[in-house]
């Protein structure tokens, strides 16, 4: 038996790096049906799937694969939106070699089962067909649910809260839906189609988007709870973006992660001058930072044009938070990478453009909280660097806009709110999850957040219980 698994996974055709690095197609091409029978046949079926303990949402795993196996494309759209209303989204952005991949059985003797690009598979499929698979919705609870920002989060509160029974509004303060999936990643990663085509499903079970609408300036949550709605739940995520606070940060042509990828995304500044969003197209680029967004950054301003693009990362690359095949396609595209390196401030011209910054070369210590090993400064290593364009892509921090009209809600010390493991804020009726508690994740890890949530609302709702915290 043991002679006939199958230990090697089909390989997902992409784009070549020469052609890529170029345009702003999707880079990743997806299986052939063939490809997508093939790899779901490796699948073993196990009695106890230790793959599913690994997906936040609890995605049916084996049930959708053997359904894709079996041919019964149906089932397999059925089993997988049982649990996960996203899954275009998560079969190309998820980080399934650390959640549900690294778990398959398989991968003890050679590769997991390719759960994402399956799940991608099949969510595409559902895509192309005129007449869909229709999920089970409950009967009208005459409860209305209000809730706040349209990204992963808020997006699987809403289908939840939906197929519970609930009429739900969506309140986004962008003029598009979708929050970090359409402002945040780029379209080579995750094209602007797959995501409106989840915001249309999400619609599609009752739920109602109001764009342009601003919880915290135009209406207060606490007007929400007053004014008819049940139930809030917050997911706003972390728009706000940090900084180095190093000298020269204010000069021109030293961007945010959040507004050159707001810029290049949301509002198409690739496609200027048929979108009249100006963004400066930089020769010589440096995008400070390790993580997912850095890389989407850098190959951004690679797709501008640039000559050259630089990751400035202070650690090695062992110790980058990216996804390993976002830093693959980086570097097959020709982004240069300079680890265990660090900007100490930025030079401009006398127009006031950056023109070049200082780094210094660091060296590992002993790991911090985090578990990673702390750099520190090499002496006497200070050298000038040319840029003519810089993004600063170190994480991101809450806007305080809610937390600050709502004393009610209590935040942390870095400005998250406080929740506990329910998704319930210290404030009743109001709960949240995603980037607004955590300070910045994944999206899968938002979107388990709320389904938690929704859970517990829904529980809330229909017991019509205490609100206790923790």
């Amino acid at each position: 038996m043991s002679s006939k698994i199958n230990l090697n996974r089909v390989e997902m055709p992409k784009q070549s790096p020469e052609k890529r690095k170029r345009n702003f197609q999707e880079v990743a091409l997806g299986y052939s049906p063939e490809q997508a029978a093939e790899e779901a046949g490796r699948c073993l079926q196990c009695k106890k799937p230790k793959c599913i303990e690994g997906c936040p949402v609890g995605v049916e795993i084996p049930g959708f694969i053997c359904a894709l196996r079996d041919g019964d494309m149906p089932e397999a759209v059925k089993a997988l939106k049982r649990k996960n209303s996203l899954p275009g989204i998560c079969g190309r952005v998820c980080p399934q070699e650390v959640q549900c991949e690294c778990r398959c059985v398989l991968g003890k003797k050679g590769a997991p089962i390719a759960i994402g690009r399956l799940e991608r598979y099949v969510a595409d499929w559902e895509l192309c067909q005129q007449q869909r698979p229709k999920c089970e919705i409950a009967g009208a609870t005459g409860k209305r649910i209000a809730v706040v920002g349209s990204g992963p989060a808020g997006l699987t509160v809403a289908a939840d809260m939906a197929k519970f029974g609930h009429k739900v509004t969506i309140f986004e303060a962008l003029h598009d839906g979708g929050g970090v999936l359409v402002y945040g990643i780029p379209e080579f990663r995750l094209p602007k189609g797959i995501v409106r085509s989840e915001i249309e499903y999400v619609k599609s079970l009752g739920a109602d988007l109001e764009l342009d609408s601003v919880v915290g300036r135009q209406v207060q949550v606490e007007e929400l709870l007053k004014g008819g709605y049940d139930g809030v739940f917050l997911g706003i995520g972390a728009g706000a973006p940090r900084f180095l606070n190093v000298p020269g940060e204010n000069l021109s042509g030293v961007y945010s992660a959040n507004e050159y990828l707001t810029r290049v995304n949301l509002m198409k500044a690739y496609k200027f001058p048929e979108y009249d969003t100006p963004i400066k197209k930089g020769k010589k680029v440096a995008v400070v930072g390790g993580g997912n967004v850095a890389m989407d950054a850098a190959r951004s301003a690679m797709r501008l044009g640039a000559e050259q693009v630089h990751v400035i990362y202070r650690r090695s690359r062992e110790e980058m938070p990216a996804r390993l095949e976002e830093v693959e396609n980086a570097m097959e595209e020709g982004v240069i990478f300079d680890f265990l390196t660090n900007p100490t401030r930025f030079l401009g011209d006398v127009r006031g453009m950056v023109k070049a910054m200082e780094v210094v070369q660091m060296e590992l210590g002993e790991p911090d909280a985090s578990g990673r090993r702390s750099p520190c400064v090499k002496k006497g290593s200070e050298h000038l660097v040319d840029v003519d364009t810089v993004v600063i892509a170190v994480g991101t921090v809450p806007n305080p806009l809610i937390a600050s009209s709502t004393p009610q809600l209590k935040t942390t010390k870095w400005g998250t709110l406080v929740v506990d493991e329910r998704g319930r804020t210290t404030m009743e009726g109001v709960w949240a999850g995603g980037d607004i508690t955590s300070g910045g994740a994944t999206v899968i890890s938002a979107m388990g957040e709320g389904k938690t949530a929704a859970a517990d609302m829904d529980d809330w709702l229909k017991k019509d219980g205490k609100w206790s915290k923790g």
